[in-house]
């Protein structure tokens, strides 16, 4: 946990009493979210204007020292860092670098440089007939778990992790699962907590990914989604790809507006990276669950690759 000294520049301000502090270190990490949502919004709106910590706390409604701390749990990064993390300009530089990286990863058959901080996953596709038949016959275990991003509902069936979507607010989880059942209309669905949980907690916990026990996910979707999806998994942690790089990839160099439509459709968020998939000069387009939990995402995923300093 982040330690308050004399040296911080929050330290002669603001202090926070042993009893605050040890309610705060005793809140469940995934409740930080709430807070750098807020946050990231303010940032993303205020990005010209390069605000301070102290102006940030203020719009987010917390002390700048719960800001900072909380920022520092969530993926070792201050705000500043954060800041950092989801400009342009890094933005750019992730894609100056994306070419020779990602030809690395397909030339090796890994997921380059950022391998040791990644998910390992092994995945499966379905078979074109099971998604024409709108998912008949498969069944769908599901379940809504707290995450660094939000409320996750996960959907699993007995061949692996099929979809991952996200909520903010309970009021969203009904919408959120009707969006991602509607993909499989005719598959069974049956609320799983025992089931979904170890897949939670495999996805969401950097400590247990490691090569000796790959997550198991299983893509269903057309084969130009799956080819899609599949690329997407080539993307490096903490690394970034244009929609023309993954359209090139497949061999379909014209078809990146395809590319795009499909990368929305991705049922796994975040196993699945496309929220590493950048417009051509850098920008932060489209993500189905929200802009700003894409712009968590990369700044979390920054943090947890140590590639902000500063």
């Amino acid at each position: 946990m982040y330690v308050e000294t004399a040296a911080s520049p929050l330290a002669p301000a603001c202090r926070m009493s042993a009893a605050d502090m040890l309610a705060e270190a005793a809140a469940p990490p995934a409740r930080d979210y709430q807070i750098i949502r807020a946050a990231v919004a303010f940032l993303t709106e205020s990005l010209r204007a390069q605000p301070s910590v102290a102006d940030v706390a203020s719009a987010v409604g917390v002390s700048p020292v719960k800001l900072e701390r909380t920022f520092r749990r969530w993926a070792g990064l201050t705000p500043k860092q954060f800041l950092q993390a989801v400009t342009l300009d890094h933005a750019r530089r992730l894609l100056k670098a994306e070419a020779s990286v990602l030809d690395c990863t397909y030339e090796l058959g890994l997921s380059g440089p950022g391998r040791l901080h990644d998910l390992f996953i092994t995945h499966d596709a379905m078979t074109p007939g099971a998604y024409r038949a709108g998912g008949e016959g498969i069944e769908i275990a599901w379940g809504w778990h707290p995450s660094p991003f939000g409320l996750a509902l996960l959907m699993v069936t007995d061949r692996g992790l099929a979809g991952l979507a996200f909520a903010d607010h309970p009021g969203e989880e009904e919408a959120a699962f009707a969006d991602m059942a509607s993909r499989w209309p005719r598959a069974g669905y049956v609320e799983d907590l025992a089931k979904t949980a170890p897949y939670a907690s495999r996805i969401f916990e950097p400590e247990r990914w490691h090569p000796d026990t790959p997550l198991r996910v299983v893509l269903i979707g057309t084969n130009f989604e799956i080819r899609v999806w599949e690329t997407l998994l080539g993307i490096p942690f903490a690394a970034a790809a244009t929609y023309s790089d993954v359209a090139a990839r497949i061999g379909r160099p014209t078809a990146a507006r395809a590319v795009g439509a499909a990368v929305g459709r991705n049922p796994l968020s975040f196993v699945v990276p496309c929220h590493r998939v950048l417009g051509k000069g850098g920008a932060l387009t489209g993500y189905h669950w929200g802009l700003t939990r894409k712009r968590a995402i990369l700044g979390w995923e920054a943090g947890i690759a140590g590639i902000i300093g500063g």
